[in-house]
């Protein structure tokens, strides 16, 4: 969930439900039987890849929510080069890395535009900075996340989806509210990113933050993240926004599903 400094090494901040590559997004590609040879997750995006993070003008930042295909693409672009981390040298990678794009792209626009049956409503909100304030620096990420809004070119940094819904596919269920009505209350993040390049800029908060106050309008009383156990960097950063523990999910499960065990962690929001 998560990804923005003059540091070099930083475990990744994601949400644990997006490192299974799009949980809500379940395709086949004949073409690639042996993913394994074309990519593996991140467990430690900036010590694999030895990237410097840099510190940004966060005044040119701007988070809010999606609704264009541009938009939509670049940060499904965004969440394959976080979540993933592919061999520049193995045949196909390219279109490999553009067909994940396009199944998120399609899963994303699915959910948003509320035909995803199970989920009443669900939000994209983006972190995006102006092209022109890191062109040179990062081109993979320039050129991969780029869109245009108001006639200016910019560049998705960060990313994440609010889901109102009762729970989510593979993932531990949240308990609260008790009372009747969960499904129009209760609502989990998911996808949370941020461009490894710009760790440490304090984009993951703010686009919390913001997340907060969308929920809020939509009248939601309890926000849900998942988070893997041993991703430090990412309860971290949960914990200082105010989620704490409400439970954890089975051993057998996690094996089960081939993944890192879960936590869940709840907040809840005062709806003024």
């Amino acid at each position: 969930m998560v990804l923005l400094s003059s540091f070099c090494s930083f475990s990744p901040i994601h949400s644990s439900s997006s490192s299974s590559t799009f949980p809500n997004s379940a395709l086949t590609y004949s073409n690639y039987n042996s993913i394994s040879n074309l990519r593996t997750q991140i467990q430690s995006s900036a010590s694999s890849t030895n990237i410097c993070t840099q510190k940004i003008d966060t005044s040119l930042i701007t988070i809010a929510e999606s609704f264009y295909d541009d938009e939509l693409w670049a940060a499904s672009s965004l969440r394959v080069r976080s979540f993933n981390e592919f061999r520049p040298d193995t045949f196909g990678v390219q279109d490999y890395a553009k067909y994940l794009a396009e199944r998120e792209f399609e899963a994303l626009k699915e959910r948003i535009s509320g035909k995803k049956i199970g989920f009443r409503r669900v939000s994209c909100i983006n972190a995006s900075l102006p092209l022109s304030h890191i062109s040179g620096l990062y081109d993979d990420l320039c050129s991969s996340c780029k869109f245009s809004a108001n006639g200016e070119d910019r560049i998705v940094v960060g990313s994440l989806d609010l889901n109102q819904c009762l729970n989510l596919s593979d993932e531990i269920v949240g308990t609260k509210p008790e009372a009747s009505g969960a499904d129009t209350t209760r609502a989990y993040l998911s996808n949370v990113c941020v461009a490894r390049e710009l760790h440490r800029n304090g984009l993951a908060y703010e686009l919390l933050e913001k997340s907060k106050l969308v929920a809020r309008n939509w009248g939601i009383t309890d926000l849900y993240v998942h988070v893997a156990v041993d991703n430090e960097p990412a309860k971290k950063l949960y914990m200082k926004s105010g989620f704490v523990y409400e439970s954890d999910e089975p051993a057998w499960q996690a094996r089960f599903l081939d993944r890192p065990r879960r936590l869940l962690l709840w907040m809840g929001l005062s709806i003024t």
